[in-house]
Formats: C-alpha cells, structure tokens, sequence
C-alpha cells in the first residue's frame, strides 16, 4: 500500500482506492505500475473472492495527470509505445483478475478512468456521475482501453462517444448496458456491499468458473466445439468437490460449507 493507492483487505475481500484527491485520481506512470502490480497480486491469491476498485475525493479518475501528460508531450515514439503498454498491461491485470471486480463509482469518470471502469465484472455509479471518452477533444485516440469499452459500452454506442467525445451520464450509461446499478451517492457503499454479499454466498471456484465461461464464450461461435468445451466445463464442476458439496447441501436444505 501507498499514499496513491490504498489497498484494504476484509476477510476474502479486497479493497482497492485510487487515493490522489487532490487531481482527481487522476494517474500517472507509478499509480499504473501501483495497479498492475496489486492486481498482478490478487491474481495469486487462493483465498479472494472479490475486489472493490474505487476512488477517494471527488472523483472516481479523470484519466491521465496533467503534469503526466506535460512530460510525455516530449517523448520520443519508442518511449511512448512503452508508456501505453504499460497502461495496456495494467488494464489486462485488472480485466483477467481471476475473481470478480466491482467498480464503485462516484463523480466524474474520464478518459482512462473510463477504461478502469470497463475492466470491472460489476458497475456500480452514484447517480449525477457524468461519463466521457475525452480523448478526440485532444487529438488523440481511446486505443489502449478501445478494446475493453467496446466489450462493455457496445460497439455502437462506442461509434458515437469515441467520436464525438461527448460527456454522458450515469443514467445513460445503465440504459446502454455499461453501468449496472445506479443509487443515490449515500447508497454506494450499500449497494456494493449488497453485491458483495452475493458473491461471498456462492461456491468460490463457482464463481471464479463463471467469470472465465463469460471471457472464453463471449466471442466465439456456438459450434461443436465450443459445445463440447462447455459441456466438458460443466462435467468438471458436477465431479469437483465443490460441486458435490453445492448439490448434496441443496437437496438437503442446509447451507454448504463455504458459507
């Protein structure tokens, strides 16, 4: 943990906060490096079972820090080829995190910040939160989080914002499909917790398949392999322990041992 990134752990969850209020969570080089790094992490660890990432101040992020942006204005194109390949790479740490990812999000979201909300599993916004792909107003392009809001805005509600780079609010996001609950502010942290409490009362390695079935299937055709993979998937979690275990405290009516 940092003074930029604060990291928290309760039990199986863990809790991460972009904590650089005073630019808005706003991140540069170290908070990417921070995150890929945390994440890379989380990766490892056997006993999580989800992570909250969020912001403290104002703003959940406002994509890149000014002075960050000052100092690259004079790189040269190798060392801004290596620059967004960090950022790409902290983007993938957090999107293939093995467990779920609730984003909690209040405040302005742009640019970038955009993209670590399209990472998330689970979009949780205070109402009022207001949404932009800024990047076109500067000459520039969403490439390295392009990938990730595609998957999560849709590809034609991302024809307009990539182009247009117009501010869109949390009400907009949810009836787009990017955000999944909007609350009042003073509700965000009851709602996550709601979500929270779901994901902790399902079996762990269940939860952690079905995170991977979405990544694998999403974009491929329904064929006879693809049929065959999901039906070894499913015979592989009916033999498991868990599985076992889930099934027999069903038909029993008692709570499996994971809770």
């Amino acid at each position: 943990m940092t003074d930029t990134l604060l990291i928290s752990r309760d039990g199986p969850v863990a809790r991460v906060f972009l904590n650089r209020p005073d630019v808005r969570n706003a991140f540069n080089d170290g908070v990417i490096a921070e995150l890929a790094a945390a994440f890379t992490g989380f990766a490892a660890d056997a006993t999580l079972r989800a992570v909250v990432l969020g912001g403290h101040g104002k703003a959940f992020c406002a994509g890149a820090d000014l002075s960050w942006m000052r100092a690259m204005a004079d790189y040269t194109w190798e060392q801004n080829r290596a620059d967004a390949q960090a950022l790409a790479d902290m983007l993938h740490a957090i999107w293939s995190c093995p467990v779920p990812v609730i984003g909690r999000v209040h405040g302005d979201c742009y640019a970038g910040g955009v993209g670590l909300a399209a990472v998330c599993d689970i979009l949780v916004a205070a109402e009022g939160v207001n949404f932009c792909l800024s990047e076109a107003k500067l000459g520039l392009i969403p490439a390295t989080i392009g990938p990730y809001v595609v998957k999560a805005l849709g590809e034609q509600a991302s024809r307009r914002y990539f182009a247009t780079a117009e501010r869109f609010d949390a009400a907009r996001a949810h009836a787009l499909g990017f955000v999944h609950e909007v609350v009042p502010a003073d509700a965000l942290d009851a709602k996550v917790d709601e979500l929270l409490a779901a994901l902790v009362a399902n079996g762990p390695a269940a939860v952690r398949a079905c995170k991977s079935l979405v990544h694998d299937v999403a974009a491929r055709p329904i064929d006879a392999d693809l049929r065959a993979e999901t039906a070894r998937r499913i015979a592989d979690v009916r033999a498991s322990a868990e599985g076992k275990e889930g099934v027999q405290a069903f038909l029993n009516k008692r709570d499996p041992s994971w809770r």
